[in-house]
């Protein structure tokens, strides 16, 4: 990758969203209620699924009225890989479901009790889960943190991993407001719980990977974002365009780091019909 990290760019300011978006608590209570009323509205749900040991290693399952055949769409939450669970997010399935596509929503330990690595392993196991209860691929989408594990996701070599699952389980992904290259983390307070190093930063970062030849991300971020996020969506695409994978930027106007998945619990929304379209592709 071309870019360098330097001094010149405060990354502190460019990756602390919060500090961006002062109505952002307001926005994350919305999400709560929201959340609350698909879970007593949706016509199927499976609540508090483990798919691993701890506590937190549970996914929720949202099924539609009609299902249609295909891939279970997977959604995985933000929040710097530190904070947040699935509860808040239960109408991310809401614009899917509608389309009759089944989503999968899990939750995951958080740092410092894990590293990135672990989290990543943490969601390829909740994908076997999956494949192994359901015996449907999976297309993913995920935002802020769970856009870099949405990239983790689709580059993974999954033969390496069983041998028993489909080469391609995860067969595309929407990462909306991911992150892919974690170097600028390494200098701002939120390192303080990923306590990433360099070496680390890069060895977990979807951007220095083999890029998933043949499969599709969509990079998704908001036009109110910063410039590094904007930065994130433009080095994956130049650098897994090379490797052979068909990643597709996609602005989302006036939307900032917080308001940018609200598409998703909308049934005509650019993100659901994007979403739908992945799965419509691989089914």
């Amino acid at each position: 990758m071309d870019r360098q990290i330097t001094t010149a760019i405060n990354y502190e300011a460019e990756y602390n969203n919060r500090a961006r978006v002062p109505e952002h608590a307001e926005i994350m209570a919305d999400w709560s209620a929201d959340a609350s009323k698909w879970r007593r509205d949706v016509a199927e749900a499976r609540l508090d699924v483990p798919y691993g040991e701890s506590v937190r290693q549970c996914v929720d399952i949202f099924k539609p009225r009609k299902e249609k055949p295909g891939p279970i769409a997977m959604f995985i939450h933000g929040g710097y890989w530190q904070a947040l669970g699935r509860e808040s997010f239960s109408h991310m399935a809401r614009g899917a479901n509608t389309h009759g596509v089944t989503v999968a929503i899990p939750s995951y330990d958080l740092c410092p009790d894990v590293t990135i690595v672990d989290i990543i392993n943490q969601m390829r196991a909740c994908c076997l889960f999956l494949w192994k209860t359901y015996r449907r691929k999976i297309v993913v989408s995920g935002h802020s943190a769970g856009g870099h594990l949405t990239a983790a996701l689709l580059a993974t070599q999954w033969h390496k991993i069983d041998e028993d699952v489909p080469p391609l389980l995860v067969t595309g992904g929407l990462a909306i407001s991911g992150l892919f290259d974690l170097r600028p983390l390494v200098q701002t307070s939120i390192n303080q719980k990923l306590q990433l190093t360099a070496e680390t930063a890069a060895a977990a970062s979807p951007a220095f990977w083999s890029a998933p030849a043949g499969l599709k991300l969509v990079a998704a971020v908001g036009g109110e974002e910063s410039d590094e996020f904007k930065h994130q969506v433009s080095d994956i695409a130049h650098e897994w365009h090379e490797g052979g994978a068909a990643v597709l930027p996609l602005t989302i106007e006036g939307a900032n780091h917080f308001t940018v998945i609200e598409g998703l619990a909308d049934p005509d929304d650019l993100l659901t019909r994007t979403l739908v379209g992945l799965a419509s592709a691989a089914g």
